[in-house]
């Protein structure tokens, strides 16, 4: 069946749940990367260095992971649904507040702040989804859902193009509130996962008991998305900055770009989620990583905004459409019970793990002159063979049913 086909055979219910949690990550996505195209107009306003105010984007990440613990253990307990509908209220309320700071102490805390609630929802969108999807469409569907990020930057990149000469950093923020608007479609037509509700009815162990099952699973999980985080994390963050500071474009120029690199992630993941469908998660994963490797000196080296334009579309294409496996690609690893808790943990713990990845950069290019360009290539060229390496010789349980058995036997999946 193609990847159309299936979804052309969604319910009404199954597609709304997908645009929902779609949504969700892109306008979280969105609120997260409006930061990334203002660092230095923040540095400017708080009288300090862009590394300084890069700590804010190490904040967000590193407390991601206690808010998919917190928000997992919740949708876990309580329902995917109602837990998605208060994480995406909590993260734009702290989104909104974020544009009153006065100094750089109460940027920083607000954000991390904000990082709490952004890390609940990954997880817990994506175990809705994925829940709610037959089997056949979930390679397409991770794709779509994992768009939803690239969607997000794109969207900050508009906004920034647009809206940024006029409103500055703080109105940036101001429009960052505008998610909270999604969970009144939640709660209007979104119905619960079927798979959470027969879990509910059977009832389940605790989440540490679960886990201690799935040691090996869990801690290979967090070591892939570590190396998946600064495979995303260091192609992205500072590229904006890259831009604006060393090859001095003006921030039209900067939006532009990103625009063009954005609908690349976008195709990317799309594409490599419905390729997966096909030729199985590691599989994909591993192609779109090793590609990557040879197309990033276009990416950080090319000598004009139209070549660097090319190079960051396929950048960001062979990135996202590795990262476009991951939502089913995790959820289908993870045991039942904890499914609201497990992808998003890992995925999250993995992000605290590879937080550093802007300060690191920040730093690697001042020590070297200015030369964010060497420092943008060595770390993407490094990890893209890590991720290739972890995924080609992990964990694979493609099309697994849930609530079977075959769900929950921890040691299943070992393919290697």
């Amino acid at each position: 069946m193609s990847a159309l086909e299936s979804l052309r055979r969604l319910t009404p219910q199954q597609r709304n749940t997908v645009i929902a949690s779609y949504l969700g990550w892109t306008l979280d996505a969105f609120d997260f990367f409006i930061l990334v195209f203002v660092l230095k107009y923040i540095a400017e306003e708080f009288h300090t260095d862009v590394p300084a105010v890069s700590v804010a984007i190490f904040l967000t990440l590193a407390m991601r992971a206690l808010g998919a613990l917190i928000f997992g253990l919740a949708a876990d307990r309580y329902g995917r649904r109602i837990t998605l509908m208060a994480d995406v209220l909590l993260y734009s309320i702290f989104e909104f507040l974020t544009g009153f700071s006065t100094g750089l102490t109460m940027f920083l805390v607000l954000r991390a702040l904000y990082g709490i609630a952004m890390g609940g929802e990954w997880g817990v969108g994506a175990s809705l989804v994925m829940e709610t999807v037959p089997e056949e469409s979930r390679g397409i569907v991770s794709g779509i859902l994992q768009a939803g990020y690239p969607t997000g930057y794109l969207l900050a990149s508009i906004v920034f193009f647009l809206l940024f000469p006029v409103i500055g950093w703080r109105g940036m923020f101001f429009v960052g509130a505008a998610p909270a608007l999604l969970v009144l479609y939640i709660r209007r037509n979104v119905e619960e996962s079927p798979a959470f509700l027969k879990r509910q009815a059977e009832g389940s162990r605790p989440f540490l008991t679960a886990l201690r099952q799935n040691i090996p699973l869990f801690i290979w999980a967090v070591l892939l998305m570590t190396a998946f985080n600064f495979f995303s994390h260091g192609t992205q963050d500072i590229y904006p900055t890259f831009l604006e500071t060393q090859r001095s474009y003006s921030s039209y120029t900067v939006g532009a770009i990103a625009i063009v690199y954005n609908i690349g992630a976008i195709c990317g993941g799309l594409f490599f989620g419905a390729l997966s469908q096909r030729i199985g998660r590691r599989r994909a994963i591993v192609i779109a990583a090793l590609i990557a490797v040879p197309v990033a000196p276009l990416w950080a080296y090319a000598p004009g905004p139209v070549l660097l334009a090319i190079g960051a579309f396929l950048m960001q294409f062979f990135v996202q459409g590795a990262w476009g496996i991951v939502p089913v690609h995790l959820n289908e690893l993870s045991p039942d019970e904890v499914r609201g808790t497990f992808p998003g943990l890992a995925y999250q713990l993995g992000n605290l793990l590879a937080s550093g990845n802007a300060t690191l950069q920040a730093g690697l290019a001042v020590r070297w002159d200015g030369d964010y360009a060497y420092a943008l290539l060595i770390v993407a060229a490094i990890v893209a063979l890590v991720v290739a390496a972890l995924a080609g010789f992990g964990y694979e349980k493609k099309d697994v049913r849930f609530g079977t058995e075959e769900a929950d036997e921890p040691h299943r999946a070992m393919q290697i």
